[in-house]
């Protein structure tokens, strides 16, 4: 898929998670926007995975450590097959199968349930060691957030993964530099990322979270990386392609209500329009 298509994926995920949050007048959609253009590259090119059939042994695993940003995973699960599109708006709503935090039993292509913060790298850590002990060569990624990192459970999964030379693991930290308080600086400084994971024997590469070319080597080098687990830190726009809710930590958990609804989507259809032509 070439970036054109990737862009029009991305914008798709981004008016699903508009479309969801303001269905279900609750919702993270500033991380959410965030994460779009990976999530795009991840489920449209990069992982090993079959709609048709969700529990298949041979797939590829992601995991969203940061299970807040869930409207951003299941508007690219509905995009690329799992379910209808038309269950976003459903988000939150009683007797959904999307719940406000990805849940395994409940939504096709959800391979862990997540929400509280730090567990989903140590879940991930688990399952690439499990396809290294059973010698198979299905791949893990897990998403964490920037302010998610500041839980020390990060750090001990972070450790073992590196001395367990885990290189089929990948985790992605969305480094928009916001959280729910404010700048991750000012709440619990976790700089410098990228040589903590150094730290613990992971390969690191550093990315603009809205780049594919930048995104498509980073998942290449990942790969081709022996030896030792990847961290890709992409530097992300909170609320990326929503111009209102760019780099404001107010959107972190804040849905938008009607006319804001109105005023994001006009965007994003702006956007798809020019990049149709």
């Amino acid at each position: 898929m070439n970036n054109l298509e990737l862009k029009k994926k991305a914008n798709k995920i981004r008016q699903g998670i508009i479309a969801s949050t303001h269905a279900a007048k609750a919702g993270h959609p500033g991380g959410s926007l965030s994460s779009a253009d990976m999530l795009a590259y991840l489920y449209f090119e990069e992982m090993r995975i079959d709609p048709s059939n969700p529990k298949d042994e041979n797939r590829d695993r992601l995991v969203l450590s940061k299970g807040h940003i869930a409207p951003a995973l299941y508007a690219t699960l509905a995009l690329r097959g799992y379910f209808p599109e038309e269950d976003l708006l459903t988000l939150r709503h009683l007797g959904s199968h999307l719940q406000g935090h990805p849940c395994i039993a409940h939504t096709p292509g959800i391979d862990m349930s997540t929400g509280s913060l730090g567990q989903g790298i140590s879940a991930g850590v688990g399952m690439a060691l499990s396809f290294k002990m059973d010698k198979k060569d299905n791949r893990v990624y897990v998403i964490c957030g920037d302010g998610e990192i500041q839980e020390g459970q990060v750090w001990e999964a972070a450790m073992f993964a590196g001395h367990r030379n885990l290189d089929n693991l990948v985790v992605v930290v969305d480094n928009n530099n916001l959280q729910i308080d404010g700048t991750i600086e000012e709440v619990c400084s976790p700089y410098p990322i990228d040589k903590k994971f150094e730290a613990f024997n992971f390969n690191v590469i550093t990315i603009n979270a809205h780049n594919f070319d930048e995104i498509r080597e980073a998942l290449l080098k990942a790969r081709q990386m022996k030896g030792k687990p990847t961290c890709i830190i992409m530097k992300s726009i909170k609320g990326k392609g929503v111009s209102f809710m760019e780099n404001k930590a107010s959107w972190h958990g804040t849905a938008p209500n009607d006319e804001q609804y109105e005023l994001a989507m006009k965007e994003l259809k702006e956007e798809e329009e020019r990049l149709c032509q």
